[in-house]
């Protein structure tokens, strides 16, 4: 995040967003695929949470089915306070999936800049500039056009090559509501410097930056970014542990 600093954390902004993601195996993986149907109703009826999405994860490397990690699967809630993350730990869709998940990590994260709608929603508002030196969490999502699908799949596979030699990505995956459609990804820095250097001097991210504009892939896009609370937890086999501080 850039050094301007005004107070206030913006209109419409959660408190917190929390993303638990839970890593199955086995039969465990069809349990997973009828809890994404269960739980959307009563995670969203848990106080507090203001907006929920109920996630499939994947490499990313495409945006495809190919993609499309079965085993590993995320809740994103935002919150109208502190206590929502804690709230929904305590509840039965949490202990659900705990029960059956051989791993499991959770995020903790403050929406620092937001572009963009996500179903028609505004869901991490409109943060007010606000420095921010500890690391930071970038997501993405869109609704492609059906008929960009196939140039838009073409331009991902550079970007995703790119993407994993850049210096500062701790945690990098795919996320989306359905297998095809709607995309998007979530990624996580050592610094605000870090996912800058990627987004707006890496050739391969430009390109296809350019190529959104000229080829109108998406009916609806947002990108947003996020201090980053607390994380912990593990993910595909891997520690998740950068830490922040309230901004």
């Amino acid at each position: 995040m850039s050094d301007d600093v005004t107070g206030g954390a913006g209109s419409g902004v959660p408190a917190v967003v929390s993303l638990h993601l839970y890593g199955v195996a086995g039969l465990d993986v069809l349990r997973a695929v009828a809890r994404m149907g269960l739980d959307r109703r009563p995670v969203r009826a848990l106080p507090g949470a203001r907006f929920v999405k109920l996630l499939g994860t994947g490499s990313g490397r495409t945006f495809t089915v190919r993609d499309a990690d079965p085993h590993h699967w995320g809740v994103l809630a935002c919150w109208s306070d502190d206590d929502g993350p804690a709230r929904y730990e305590q509840s039965r869709s949490h202990g659900a999936w705990s029960a059956m998940a051989h791993e499991q990590a959770r995020i903790l994260l403050r929406p620092l800049g937001s572009r963009g709608t996500w179903a028609g929603r505004l869901p991490f508002g409109d943060p007010r500039p606000q420095r921010w030196d500890g690391p930071v969490a970038a997501l993405t999502r869109a609704r492609i056009r059906p008929t960009r699908w196939r140039t838009f799949w073409a331009s991902v596979p550079p970007v995703s090559d790119d993407l994993a030699r850049v210096e500062g990505l701790e945690l990098a995956l795919g996320i989306g509501e359905a297998p095809v459609g709607l995309q998007g990804t979530f990624s996580l820095w050592s610094s605000g410097a870090a996912v800058s250097q990627f987004t707006h001097r890496r050739e391969a991210h430009q390109v296809v930056v350019r190529r959104t504009r000229e080829l109108d892939w998406y009916a609806e896009e947002l990108f947003a970014r996020f201090a980053v609370l607390d994380a912990r937890g593990r993910y595909d086999g891997r520690d998740v542990g950068v830490g922040g501080r309230t901004p």
